[in-house]
């Protein structure tokens, strides 16, 4: 039997309103989706956006919303508890129980950690207990540009192994231009490949208090594709939202589908949650082993390479093009790499990344 296991992520142009208070509706509907889906079998988590935009509303009292982080991360926590007290009892509603899940870069970039996080939101599953995500914004500034919770919905999914990822935001999709621009825009249904026009159609937030996008969402649903998730973009504010996400509704939100090959779980942390903290540029023969003989990364194939990194640290390799082909965890450090004359990055700690 297919899993059915959901991530569902929420924007802040979709949970706070026009004055950035909670709207605390959009919430309600999407509890209610939450329990009907929970009682046909689906575990779900949900992703929340929003404790910046809500507690600027609280203390900003008609000021220019601030742009520097420090003062970000300041509202954010005035913002989170009044943002969670809303899901509470959005979920209290229709007879269920939240618990809060902040989570920061370390979470996903220590593999321990990792798994550490893993366990919690399992546990929690356990307890019946809705897990309400978002990221740890008033002690971690990296976190403001993970690309409003888009990315970390991506991460999440991967962390949970689910079969699904639904981007709840203000639009009806993916749309073949930008609506404002062009009065003939129309719903693309559904994307099998992230090839140029896809991610050319992509446009910036326009609702200027979220830091995505749709470009971030693409970014999001690509991520989720390499791990063999389905994700669908879809408008929060319709009825039922997640429910119709889920059953591919004809002509509601935009579908895309995974890639036939899954990565691991491990081999998708790799890809797309630690952290680069160098470069390996390699030449073509290496390059040639890499992506047609599926070999491991040698050092006599590295001509040259960047950054502090230590062993067992991700980093990127690129090939000649200056393309980054693939990424892995490297076995030899910055200091010593002249030294070694083994394999720096072997094939079970690499992804190759140039296959779309």
């Amino acid at each position: 039997m297919t899993s059915r296991n959901v991530v569902v992520k929420i924007g802040t142009s979709s949970v706070t309103d026009d004055h950035g208070d909670v709207a605390y509706g959009v919430l309600v509907n999407t509890a209610l989706d939450v329990v009907n889906l929970r009682a046909k079998g689906w575990q779900v988590t949900v992703v929340t956006s929003g404790a910046i935009t809500a507690g600027w509303a609280e203390v900003g009292k008609g000021r220019s919303r601030p742009t520097d982080s420090v003062t970000l991360q300041a509202v954010s926590a005035v913002g989170q508890p009044l943002l969670m007290h809303a899901w509470r009892n959005a979920f209290g509603e229709v007879g269920a129980t939240v618990g809060q899940v902040l989570l920061a870069p370390l979470d996903f970039s220590h593999r321990g950690q990792y798994l550490h996080a893993r366990g919690t939101l399992e546990a929690l599953r356990n307890l019946g207990v809705i897990a309400i995500v978002n990221e740890n914004d008033a002690v971690a500034d990296e976190e403001i540009r993970f690309g409003d919770n888009d990315r970390l919905a991506a991460l999440v999914a991967n962390l949970v192994r689910a079969s699904h990822l639904v981007l709840l935001t203000d639009t009806d999709g993916l749309l073949t231009a930008d609506p404002n621009v062009d009065p003939s825009a129309t719903l693309i249904e559904e994307v099998t490949a992230f090839d140029t026009e896809v991610v050319d159609v992509a446009g910036a937030s326009r609702s200027g208090v979220g830091s995505g996008g749709m470009a971030s969402k693409l970014a999001a649903a690509r991520m989720a594709s390499w791990s063999g998730i389905t994700t669908v973009i879809a408008p929060a504010h319709a009825p039922h939202a997640l429910v119709h996400a889920l059953d591919a509704t004809p002509g509601f939100g935009t579908t895309f589908h995974p890639r036939p090959e899954r990565l691991s779980a491990r081999k998708s942390w790799i890809a797309f949650a630690v952290a680069s903290n160098g470069t390996l540029h390699i030449n073509e023969g290496a390059l040639r082993a890499l992506e047609n003989n599926g070999r491991s990364l040698l050092r006599v194939g590295v001509v040259a390479h960047d950054g502090a990194f230590v062993d067992g640290d991700a980093v990127e390799i690129k090939g000649p093009d200056a393309q980054t082909v693939a990424k892995g965890l490297v076995r030899v450090s910055a200091e010593s790499f002249d030294d070694s004359d083994d394999v720096v990055v072997h094939r079970d700690d690499m992804v190759l990344l140039r296959r779309s």
